[in-house]
């Protein structure tokens, strides 16, 4: 009996080790999120590339699909001119095979970001391919693998509990008849009362517990790592609003304005190309169009009530004037600068790189977390084009000076800027 429960303690551990890895595996294919993915390729990928066939640049189905490594996928998406700079062989290779186009570096991604990506591309890839078999027997070849679906990860974990109840279920058993064979006499059991009964099966199980040290210590180890976790992730967070999205007093579509009616973000938003704040749109900007337009609209008519302008007499009266209290979104700290116009103007970044695919929002939410850490890893990965940029001309035009020998003063470097001093 004593080599059955030898056994069978062999088998429970190849279980229990195989579940585990069963998990593991699990977990680490099927990371990535389909559908953020495919957002974020609309809104950063589709412009030059699409799942099969070439556009401006290659199809992302063959190359995802046949490259294991997603950490080289992910530092290719970041930078991939450093990948070519430092001579690796596959950003070598893939450089050359498509003409020497060179990709933008898309530092404003995070990882998790292009694991979505990834997840969306090999997903629609597959579909592709399952179509091409399912049209004919002339069909390309085999899918690209994507991750198990649904039903098999819950199938597999259902199994996986099972598996474990019959273990525990088993192993009581197998204890019990260990006891009964291994005992040299059955005692008689002696009658016990109703409230005996009870005070055993109420506290029996605790005080076995208390007295397993090693378990107790487990536990204790247990809570205190989930609390420390929690905490930190609290602590993380404090202030980080990502997915903020508060009502604002006028239903105002990005989707429709940016999105369908292709109107540029500085025309609505045109301090973000000469100051340091992007800056509210005036009313009267609004009313360039809906004076004439949609103008029995009742979001329209609060446009016109903050204005007091009678859509009847196309007058205006400055005494029914309220204006309207739109509500922030995007809010750094007081100790944290940032300026519009040096990101926009001077560096060539899109509005989408901060504020994420806007021209897709019906109401606009924050995007991206605005951390010190999110600035920093950008500011690590953005490349600086310097040609045809009259900022860094006239630096490199300085700095020349500077190395003759010529005086400089602080204004042709931009000292006298209002931003310079007053923000």
């Amino acid at each position: 009996m004593r080599s059955i429960s030898l056994i069978f303690k062999q088998f429970s551990r190849s279980v229990l080790l195989l579940a585990c890895f069963t998990v593991w595996g699990i977990s680490a294919k099927a990371q990535g999120d389909a559908a953020k993915g495919e957002a974020l390729f609309k809104s950063n990928c589709a412009a030059c590339h699409k799942i099969e066939g070439r556009l401006t640049g290659p199809g992302l189905g063959p190359i995802v699909s046949s490259e294991p490594n997603d950490k080289w996928l992910i530092t290719w998406v970041h930078n991939s001119q450093a990948l070519v700079a430092a001579k690796d062989p596959k950003a070598v290779a893939i450089f050359n095979e498509y003409g020497g186009t060179i990709m933008p570096a898309f530092a404003s991604l995070s990882d998790g970001d292009v694991s979505d990506i990834l997840a969306y591309v090999r997903a629609d890839y597959k579909k592709l391919e399952e179509a091409k078999k399912t049209a004919g027997p002339a069909a390309g070849a085999a899918a690209a693998e994507s991750g198990p679906s649904s039903f098999v990860v819950y199938s597999l974990i259902a199994v996986i509990i099972v598996a474990l109840i019959a273990i525990l279920v088993l192993s009581r058993v197998i204890g019990t008849l260990e006891k009964l064979l291994t005992s040299k006499r059955l005692l008689p059991v002696e009658p016990v009362t109703a409230e005996e009964a009870v005070a055993i099966d109420k506290y029996a199980l605790l005080k076995k517990i208390l007295k397993n040290k090693k378990l107790v210590f487990f536990i204790i180890f247990c809570g205190f790592i989930a609390t420390f976790c929690w905490t930190w992730v609290l602590l993380w967070n404090t202030n980080v609003h990502t997915g903020y999205q508060p009502v604002q007093p006028i239903k105002y579509s990005h989707e429709l304005h940016a999105g369908i009616m292709k109107i540029e973000c500085q025309y609505c938003h045109s301090g973000a190309f000469k100051s340091k704040n992007a800056s509210i749109p005036s009313l009267n900007v609004c009313m360039n169009c809906h004076k004439t337009v949609k103008t029995e609209s009742p979001e329209i008519h609060k446009i016109y009530d903050a204005l007091g302008y009678d859509p009847e007499t196309q007058k205006y009266d400055s005494l029914k004037a309220t204006p309207i209290q739109w509500i922030r979104i995007h809010n750094l700290p007081d100790f944290a600068y940032f300026n519009h116009s040096q990101h926009v103007k001077v560096g060539g970044i899109k509005c989408q790189t901060c504020h994420g695919p806007v021209q897709t929002m019906k109401e606009v939410y924050q995007y991206s977390p605005l951390t010190m850490k999110w600035c920093i890893q950008c500011h690590k990965r953005t490349d600086i084009n310097t040609k045809g940029n009259a900022y860094y001309e006239n630096m490199i035009a300085v700095h020349d000076l500077i190395k003759k020998g010529v005086k400089v003063t602080p204004s042709q470097l931009g000292g006298i800027e209002c931003g310079k001093c007053h923000y």
